[in-house]
């Protein structure tokens, strides 16, 4: 594998505490952080256990449960929790992708760009917002364009850190297509730089990936000039 990651700041992993490691945004793996028996509970039970639970957070901040416009936001949470920002956690909604053969006889790179995605940092739970670039060479299968955006939402609609974001999409499209001619892109900003912490509202966060093909300085230059970043 041959990642090439852009990242705000770069801080060695000695010395730093649990607290300053997650500011960073180093990540540990590949694989999303996963207990055993994470599925053990049904989505029903998942969502009326974590709406207790954020009904007690909302009372620790002393917020009025009984007032007509919070009362409900306990259920509301948890069901956006468990069927919308955080539903890539279940792989049983990981997406069913058709592979075509490819009768154009297409050799060159194909991109899909500016896939708009909306994820959540893994260490505050604030938002990340930005877009993705996907490009791939042709083994012999082309895979349907909107399965591209697909496959984006799934890895995003978790709890994330950029780089294994980036990582986990271009894992998923190598397995997928059968090549290692894969390059992937983000472009992010991060609500937990811009709106705490160092409250920086211009800067964002660029990772790639580029494999097999792609990985010249030839063919990211072409990616690049496509993508006119």
């Amino acid at each position: 594998m041959n990642t090439k990651v852009i990242i705000e700041k770069e801080d060695q992993l000695n010395g730093f505490s649990n607290h300053e490691i997650g500011d960073d945004h180093l990540f540990t793996g590949l694989e999303t952080p996963m207990k055993k028996g994470a599925f053990k509970l049904s989505d029903d039970d998942k969502k009326k256990k974590i709406a207790v639970l954020f009904e007690e957070i909302m009372d620790v901040l002393g917020l009025d449960l009984t007032d007509d416009s919070l009362k409900g936001t306990p259920e509301r949470v948890a069901k956006m929790y468990i069927d919308e920002i955080f539903s890539g956690l279940n792989p049983k909604n990981k997406p069913k992708v058709a592979l075509f053969d490819n009768k154009y006889q297409y050799n060159q790179m194909l991109v899909e760009k500016d896939i708009t995605f909306y994820s959540n940092c893994e260490h505050h739970f604030v938002p990340i917002i930005g877009k993705a670039h996907i490009s791939y060479i042709s083994s012999g299968k082309v895979i349907g364009l909107s399965k591209l955006n697909r496959i984006v939402q799934y890895y995003a609609k978790r709890p994330q850190v950029q780089e294994r974001l980036t990582n986990q999409i271009a894992e998923e499209l190598k397995g997928i297509l059968g090549t290692e001619d894969v390059a992937v892109i983000i472009d992010a900003k991060h609500l937990c730089v811009s709106s705490r912490g160092i409250k920086d509202d211009t800067s964002a966060t660029v990772t790639a990936f580029y494999g097999g093909a792609f990985n010249t300085s030839a063919k990211i230059a072409e990616l690049q000039n496509y993508l006119k970043l």
